[in-house]
């Protein structure tokens, strides 16, 4: 089994094909290596969407983790619903940070995400992450090089320092077309907040609308130099 401390650079080449772009490939090699102890963190945007239909075909109980800030909207709470009313034997598992929003107020000050939106994110995310990445041997990620320059040269298998983990992205071939093709022809439930100019969605106070193509994740942090919430830096 591939593992962070046995890391070495894997020699294992997966076919791109046309209609997954490697994706299903890679899940079944995924869960073949790791069985329940690799977790998908999922944020419910449309790239999760996607592969939690992609994981339901080859592992249909698998554990998916939603990282549930407390600050997250509405839409995307009632989205989850609805996952889980169509694949009902997936585990969906709501990681809260250790600190409520009224501790993380008396210990930081009122909105964090404004004056230091870093530490936010470390308490919110990164720290609930570790947590649920505890005892795992991999995880799951939704990433695609053409999201952003810093995740151009994303690979499928990947050595995650931060974590001390393995990080799988099965998505890293595929377009934003390829990813709403596959949505509309498999009829997929999604987030109405992409139709209302989000490609990118995140905690509700943090993200705005995004209206250029150039850059998806444009209306994540607007104003701030922030590009990324720590996950995948």
């Amino acid at each position: 089994m591939l593992t962070y401390a046995t890391w070495q650079e894997p020699t294992i080449k997966f076919e791109v094909d046309e209609s997954y772009k490697g994706a299903l490939e890679v899940l079944r090699w995924s869960y073949a290596q790791y069985g329940d102890d690799i977790v998908y963190a999922c944020s419910f945007g449309i790239e999760g969407i996607v592969l939690i239909d992609l994981i339901s075909k080859v592992k249909p109980n698998a554990t998916i983790v939603f990282l549930d800030t407390d600050v997250h909207f509405k839409e995307t709470y009632e989205t989850i619903e609805r996952v889980k009313q169509k694949y009902p034997q997936l585990t969906i598992k709501m990681q809260k940070p250790k600190l409520t929003l009224e501790e993380q107020k008396e210990q930081y000050g009122d909105e964090l995400w404004k004056s230091n939106p870093n530490q936010c994110c470390d308490i919110r995310k990164i720290k609930p992450l570790h947590e649920a990445l505890s005892g795992a041997k991999a995880w799951i990620s939704g990433l695609r090089r053409e999201q952003s320059p810093t995740r151009q040269h994303t690979n499928f298998i990947n050595r995650d320092d931060k974590f001390k983990s393995i990080k799988i992205c099965p998505l890293i071939h595929w377009s934003w077309k390829d990813i709403w093709r596959y949505v509309s022809k498999h009829g997929l439930t999604y987030n109405p907040l992409h139709d209302q100019g989000y490609p990118s969605i995140g905690c509700e106070h943090c993200t705005q609308p995004a209206f250029t193509m150039d850059d998806l994740r444009a209306g994540r942090w607007q104003g701030t130099g922030k590009t990324e919430c720590g996950l995948h830096e």
